[in-house]
């Protein structure tokens, strides 16, 4: 993966400089699994910006059951670090406790 300039590549197997057939094999399950992390990172966003819209509604408590579902889910399986996902739910009903008290 190359960075820069706010966009990024994948590696793709015409990139791999290696020589040795186990670092060719890692290089690609890196990628495969770099673009399975960003799917999940990117649904967890997408679940905490839903659950924060969605203050007031009847499918509030719905939408905060499923971020936290999906944090924890991410903290498990290694994708985010469990201290993490314990600080984003932290913030989440935070903001969620605030607004309804406001409200």
């Amino acid at each position: 993966m190359r960075r820069g300039w706010g966009r990024e590549e994948p590696l793709l197997a015409s990139n791999i400089v290696a020589n040795i057939k186990s670092q060719k094999k890692r290089i690609l399950t890196n990628a495969k699994r770099q673009e399975r992390n960003k799917a999940v990172k990117s649904e967890l966003r997408t679940r905490v910006k839903s659950a924060t819209s969605s203050v007031g509604t009847d499918t509030n408590a719905e939408d905060v059951r499923l971020a936290m579902k999906r944090l924890d889910k991410a903290a498990t399986k290694g994708i985010i670090h469990p201290n993490q996902a314990a600080r984003r739910k932290s913030r989440l009903m935070k903001k969620i406790n605030a607004a309804t008290n406001k409200a």
